[in-house]
């Protein structure tokens, strides 16, 4: 559900947050443990009300239908809204996973809802052509999904002040925009493997903490290793985020013998690109580069061979 690159986003960003903190704070592994954990629950947080929020608009047909039908005057159309995306088969599906109902409910996240965002997103619905495509074709799954996945690809994702209200309202979103997107795409391909209540494979929380302890535990041999490769440059100009990737990468250099070195340098580039300065894909690469040489020379470097299928 998710990837080793989205772990490693959510421990750096763990790291920069921790960077203010007193050092007795870091050296408290239980402050530094729960710190992650937060930010991993944060993901799936925002993840579940993105699910839920198109599904609430779906429903809203049957509340629009009162509310025409209930109107002292009344025509044709306001007395046959057709109700059928309400109680669609993927909305059913995905009221009927057991661990998306509890998680809303243990974590009140309804709360997150607008029900004034709500209406106006159905009233877009109401007006589109593919809804109208969709009510006037025979009920399939397919069918059902891809409306579901309408709302959410086109009349949320591209309505920028319904993303600023997701920015402003909705806790998490901003740091954590671009994983949400993509869970929510994997989710349209197979909601059956989705456990709304356990984000990571005990696999990948172990890795995730693992990574964390290792960056902090060994920070200065890290970076007795890092600042002879800097040349010119002086540490504490370098961009807080480039050194902390840095720190990161040789720690799976070192410590993570499953982790080809090859895919820890590609990973960290494009982190660094995406979250750092301009230049700092090129200048990550160079660092690593450089290092992972020495080390390998000195034969530090103990990775396990990974045999094809």
């Amino acid at each position: 559900m998710i990837s080793r690159r989205n772990i490693r986003v959510k421990v750096m960003q763990t790291l920069y947050s921790l960077a203010s903190f007193e050092k007795s704070e870091v050296e408290n592994k239980l402050t530094v443990a729960r710190m992650l954990n937060e930010k991993l629950d944060h993901v799936l947080d925002v993840f579940t009300v993105c699910v839920l929020y198109p599904i609430k608009i779906a429903q809203y047909a049957e509340s629009d239908s009162l509310h025409r039908s209930s109107k002292y005057i009344r025509t044709e159309e306001d007395m046959n809204v057709n109700v059928r995306i309400a109680t669609n088969s993927y909305v059913l599906k995905t009221l009927e996973k057991a661990s998306f109902t509890e998680k809303i409910k243990k974590d009140k996240l309804e709360r997150f809802i607008d029900e004034e965002w709500v209406k106006k997103i159905y009233q877009q619905l109401a007006k589109s052509d593919e809804y109208a495509t969709y009510l006037e074709n025979p009920q399939t799954p397919a069918g059902d999904k891809n409306i579901i996945q309408f709302i959410w690809d086109k009349l949320i994702m591209e309505n920028e002040s319904m993303v600023s209200t997701f920015v402003d309202d909705l806790p998490g979103w901003e740091d954590n925009s671009e994983l949400i997107i993509m869970l929510m795409q994997n989710f349209f391909k197979n909601s059956s493997k989705v456990d709304f209540l356990k984000l990571l494979t005990p696999e990948k929380k172990e890795y995730a903490h693992d990574l964390l302890l290792a960056v902090l535990d060994k920070e200065a041999y890290c970076l007795e290793l890092i600042e002879p490769k800097l040349n010119n440059w002086d540490k504490e100009r370098v961009a807080l985020i480039d050194l902390l990737l840095l720190r990161m990468a040789v720690c799976e250099f070192l410590y993570f013998p499953t982790i080809p070195t090859k895919v820890t340098i590609n990973e960290y580039i494009d982190i660094a690109k995406q979250y750092s300065m301009p230049q700092s894909g090129q200048f990550v690469n160079g660092v690593l580069d450089n290092l992972l040489k020495d080390l390998v020379k000195e034969n530090m470097i103990r990775k396990e061979e990974r045999t094809g299928r």
